[in-house]
């Protein structure tokens, strides 16, 4: 078997049983690394010396019988805008060239207290602002099913990472979707956890109050695994909750009898493309099938969402990136004539045209006159989706619906067109609006060979629900056990 083919747990549990050690799998991993991301791009660097020698340190204390965490040996990467002292976190951004993150994230913390290995950083949209991962200043990451297609976004590089085989989990990161959709479109696993979950320390802002750290797998147990470890409350995160995931992964089969699962008609409706409905519509019979109880709800106010979101995040951008100046770290314009000049100049030449464009339409709902008018409306309405799911939760356990309206689309095929490229999280953006737990797991191919991915939602802090919903329903079929065919000779690109 090759052993890149194991998932986290089975690759965790190999390990402590003696059937792969740490160096081994560490080495088949980057090897595979080597082989396939110049075709796919999912990193924008890779760790490959320190990670063995990481694993060689692992295998000696596991040899010597020391206690180890539940991922002692086991490599993963983080995305591109969580830091990892002493390495760069640069967002995939120009204007954050050079900079070194001075500690470690609360997240990548946890998970080397768990032993795990820091394979690499993957690619993403810049500043975590995009659908399809073609905004990166380090180059586009190419969909591990088609390589002409995107591997959705912001988080691509870690979805694409993941199904490629190169890493068995990585971090990524969720404001509106961003973990979710490239997990449905790269047919991985993949949660955003409850708001306030997992702790925002050390993750580079884009959105504070929809920001969420979280795992992307090859296997529901592994994201609850990941969760059971960089989850929990954090007093360096002022909107971190109380209290701790533990457990989850115990409860993962304990099955779905009388589960009720809720199916919003707004989200099946024009848009969403017929192999995607087709998909999720079976998904939903089959879980009926596993003994849960399939419900009607209501979510009257999802028309408004990709409206509402792209006011509250933009706001809330254009306020974070103002730090980005030239004068603190990163990327500073040569020779400025002032002040102004400076600040000018070092944003021009460090922001791609979305983040550009994401803070002007920011910074214009919050200007005089109009802040009333967007923003404040903007929050009326987030409480009012908010309101929705509560009312929808008292008739379920699980919100069921597509994750993203289409699979894969063509690299290029949306970069022209801002508003299209938006509705590409029209089925996530309420999840991350309301602050609930979401996760993707796959539910189909289409006709091309494209995954199709299932969203579950639930209520706030009932990831184990979620969980064991989502296991349930992968363990009843084999979408996730399939693996995209091994790529053609790399065209260029890639670490």
């Amino acid at each position: 078997m090759d052993p890149t083919d194991l998932t986290l747990h089975e690759a965790a549990e190999a390990m402590r049983g003696g059937g792969i050690s740490s160096r081994e799998y560490t080495a088949a991993c980057l090897e595979r690394v080597r082989r396939v991301d110049p075709v796919f791009g999912a990193f924008v660097e890779v760790y490959g010396e320190e990670a063995l020698e990481a694993a060689v340190a692992a295998d000696r204390r596991r040899a010597a019988g020391e206690p180890g965490g539940a991922l002692a040996g086991v490599p993963v990467a983080v995305k591109d805008n969580i830091c990892a002292a002493g390495r760069r976190a640069g967002c995939a951004s120009k204007i954050l060239d050079g900079f070194v993150a001075p500690y470690d994230a609360t997240a990548v913390e946890r998970l080397r207290a768990a032993g795990a290995i820091i394979l690499g950083r993957t690619n993403m949209d810049e500043f975590a602002m995009g659908s399809s991962t073609e905004t990166s200043s380090r180059g586009v990451t190419r969909n591990p099913w088609d390589p002409e297609r995107v591997p959705g976004g912001s988080s691509g590089g870690s979805a694409a990472a993941v199904a490629a085989r190169e890493v068995p989990a990585a971090l990524g990161t969720d404001t509106g979707g961003s973990i979710r959709q490239p997990a449905a479109l790269c047919g991985v696993a993949g949660l955003k956890p409850t708001y306030g979950r997992v702790s925002r320390f050390g993750l580079v802002a884009f959105a504070s109050s929809l920001d969420q750290i979280g795992p992307i797998a090859r296997s529901v147990r592994d994201l609850a695994l990941l969760l059971e470890v960089i989850g929990g409350h954090d007093g360096r995160d002022s909107t971190s909750a109380e209290g701790s995931p533990r457990g989850l992964a115990g409860g993962l089969d304990r099955g779905i009898e009388g589960l009720r699962v809720g199916v919003p008609e707004e989200f099946f409706a024009a848009g969403v493309d017929g192999e995607v409905r087709a998909s999720v519509e079976a998904s939903v019979g089959r879980m009926r099938d596993l003994g849960a109880a399939v419900v009607g709800v209501r979510l009257p106010h999802t028309p408004y969402a990709v409206a509402t979101y792209y006011i509250v995040a933009t706001a809330e951008a254009s306020s974070n990136l103002a730090r980005y100046d030239g004068v603190q770290y990163g990327l500073r314009a040569a020779d400025p004539r002032d002040l102004p000049d400076l600040y000018e100049r070092t944003r021009a030449e460090g922001l791609g045209p979305e983040v550009k464009r994401r803070i002007m339409l920011g910074t214009y709902v919050l200007s005089a006159g109009y802040h009333d008018a967007y923003y404040l409306k903007a929050l009326k309405v987030r409480t009012l989706m908010r309101r929705d799911f509560e009312e929808a939760f008292g008739r379920c356990d699980v919100i069921a619906t597509p994750t993203a309206p289409t699979a894969a689309f063509a690299l290029g095929e949306k970069t022209a067109d801002p508003l299209t490229m938006y509705l590409s999280d029209i089925c996530t953006i309420s999840a991350s609006l309301a602050g609930i737990p979401a996760i993707s797991v796959p539910c189909g191919f289409t006709a091309a060979g494209l995954p199709v991915g299932l969203q579950l939602m639930a209520r706030p802090f009932e990831e184990g629900t979620l969980l064991r919903a989502a296991h349930a329903y992968e363990q009843a079929t084999d979408w996730h056990r399939r693996r995209p065919p091994d790529p053609a000779p790399a065209r260029g690109g890639g670490v």
